[in-house]
Protein backbone atom coordinates (compact mmCIF):
# COMPACT_ATOMS: atom_id res chain seq x y z
CA UNK A 1 0.00 0.00 0.00
CA UNK A 2 1.32 3.11 -1.37
CA UNK A 3 1.30 5.98 1.36
CA UNK A 4 2.46 10.03 1.78
CA UNK A 5 2.92 12.06 4.09
CA UNK A 6 3.69 15.46 3.63
CA UNK A 7 5.15 18.14 5.36
CA UNK A 8 5.94 21.83 5.50
CA UNK A 9 2.69 23.66 5.46
CA UNK A 10 2.46 27.10 7.85
CA UNK A 11 1.34 30.38 8.02
CA UNK A 12 3.34 33.03 5.96
CA UNK A 13 2.42 36.49 4.70
CA UNK A 14 1.57 37.93 1.17
CA UNK A 15 4.19 37.61 -0.97
CA UNK A 16 6.68 35.12 1.12
CA UNK A 17 7.73 31.71 0.51
CA UNK A 18 7.18 27.95 1.87
CA UNK A 19 7.97 24.81 0.76
CA UNK A 20 6.10 21.52 0.67
CA UNK A 21 7.84 17.95 1.21
CA UNK A 22 6.08 14.94 0.24
CA UNK A 23 7.88 11.22 1.40
CA UNK A 24 6.36 8.39 -0.41
CA UNK A 25 6.55 4.45 0.87
CA UNK A 26 4.41 1.40 -0.45
CA UNK A 27 4.15 -0.29 -4.13
CA UNK A 28 5.75 2.90 -5.23
CA UNK A 29 7.12 0.77 -8.57
CA UNK A 30 3.50 1.12 -9.97
CA UNK A 31 3.29 4.75 -9.44
CA UNK A 32 4.56 7.39 -12.25
CA UNK A 33 3.54 10.59 -11.29
CA UNK A 34 3.65 12.79 -8.26
CA UNK A 35 2.40 15.98 -7.41
CA UNK A 36 0.00 18.54 -5.50
CA UNK A 37 -3.82 19.33 -5.27
CA UNK A 38 -5.28 21.76 -2.96
CA UNK A 39 -8.64 22.37 -1.88
CA UNK A 40 -9.76 26.05 -0.17
CA UNK A 41 -13.12 26.25 1.87
CA UNK A 42 -16.33 25.98 -0.23
CA UNK A 43 -14.23 25.00 -2.99
CA UNK A 44 -13.56 21.93 -5.25
CA UNK A 45 -9.96 20.01 -5.34
CA UNK A 46 -7.72 21.70 -7.84
CA UNK A 47 -4.82 20.60 -9.25
CA UNK A 48 -1.54 22.65 -8.32
CA UNK A 49 1.69 20.60 -10.17
CA UNK A 50 2.33 17.37 -11.37
CA UNK A 51 5.65 15.77 -12.31
CA UNK A 52 6.56 12.74 -14.46
CA UNK A 53 9.11 10.17 -13.27
CA UNK A 54 10.97 11.73 -16.24
CA UNK A 55 10.59 15.13 -14.13
CA UNK A 56 8.24 16.70 -16.59
CA UNK A 57 6.42 18.97 -14.96
CA UNK A 58 2.54 20.24 -15.54
CA UNK A 59 1.08 23.08 -12.97
CA UNK A 60 -1.87 24.56 -12.75
CA UNK A 61 -2.83 27.61 -14.56
CA UNK A 62 -3.06 29.63 -11.15
CA UNK A 63 0.13 29.09 -9.94
CA UNK A 64 2.95 29.13 -13.21
CA UNK A 65 5.60 31.30 -13.13
CA UNK A 66 5.53 31.45 -8.41
CA UNK A 67 5.67 27.70 -7.58
CA UNK A 68 8.11 25.06 -8.91
CA UNK A 69 7.45 21.38 -8.34
CA UNK A 70 10.40 18.64 -8.19
CA UNK A 71 11.09 14.86 -7.68
CA UNK A 72 13.35 12.68 -5.83
CA UNK A 73 13.17 9.44 -7.26
CA UNK A 74 15.76 8.29 -5.00
CA UNK A 75 13.96 9.12 -2.02
CA UNK A 76 10.39 8.50 -3.55
CA UNK A 77 9.86 12.36 -2.55
CA UNK A 78 8.05 15.27 -4.30
CA UNK A 79 8.92 18.77 -3.32
CA UNK A 80 6.34 21.98 -4.07
CA UNK A 81 8.43 25.46 -4.01
CA UNK A 82 6.41 28.20 -3.56
CA UNK A 83 6.92 31.88 -3.81
CA UNK A 84 5.18 35.11 -3.89
CA UNK A 85 2.13 33.52 -2.23
CA UNK A 86 -1.08 35.57 -2.08
CA UNK A 87 -3.82 34.85 0.35
CA UNK A 88 -5.90 32.87 -2.90
CA UNK A 89 -3.05 30.48 -2.14
CA UNK A 90 -4.60 29.45 0.96
CA UNK A 91 -5.54 25.36 1.05
CA UNK A 92 -5.02 22.26 2.21
CA UNK A 93 -2.58 20.99 -0.28
CA UNK A 94 -2.59 17.23 -0.67
CA UNK A 95 -0.05 14.81 -2.25
CA UNK A 96 -0.74 12.56 -4.64
CA UNK A 97 0.37 9.68 -6.67
CA UNK A 98 -0.64 8.09 -9.68
CA UNK A 99 0.06 5.82 -12.59
CA UNK A 100 -0.72 8.02 -15.29
CA UNK A 101 -0.56 11.65 -15.61
CA UNK A 102 -2.10 13.93 -12.72
CA UNK A 103 -4.84 16.41 -14.63
CA UNK A 104 -7.98 18.08 -13.26
CA UNK A 105 -9.49 15.02 -12.95
CA UNK A 106 -8.81 14.89 -9.04
CA UNK A 107 -11.20 12.04 -8.32
CA UNK A 108 -9.45 9.51 -10.52
CA UNK A 109 -5.73 9.76 -7.97
CA UNK A 110 -4.50 6.78 -7.05
CA UNK A 111 -3.31 7.73 -3.80
CA UNK A 112 -3.36 10.59 -1.61
CA UNK A 113 -1.40 12.12 1.44
CA UNK A 114 -3.33 13.26 4.87
CA UNK A 115 -2.71 17.31 3.69
CA UNK A 116 -1.19 19.91 5.02
CA UNK A 117 -2.46 23.84 5.50
CA UNK A 118 -1.20 26.68 3.96
CA UNK A 119 -2.36 29.88 5.38
CA UNK A 120 -1.39 33.12 3.55
CA UNK A 121 -2.16 36.63 5.77
CA UNK A 122 -2.67 39.48 3.90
Amino acid sequence: QVQLVESGGGLVQAGGSLRLSCAGSGLLLSISSMGWYRQAPGKQRELVAGVSSGGMPNYGDSVKGRFTISRDNAKNAVYLQMNSLQPEDTAVYYCAADRFRLGSSWSEVDYWGQGTQVTVSS
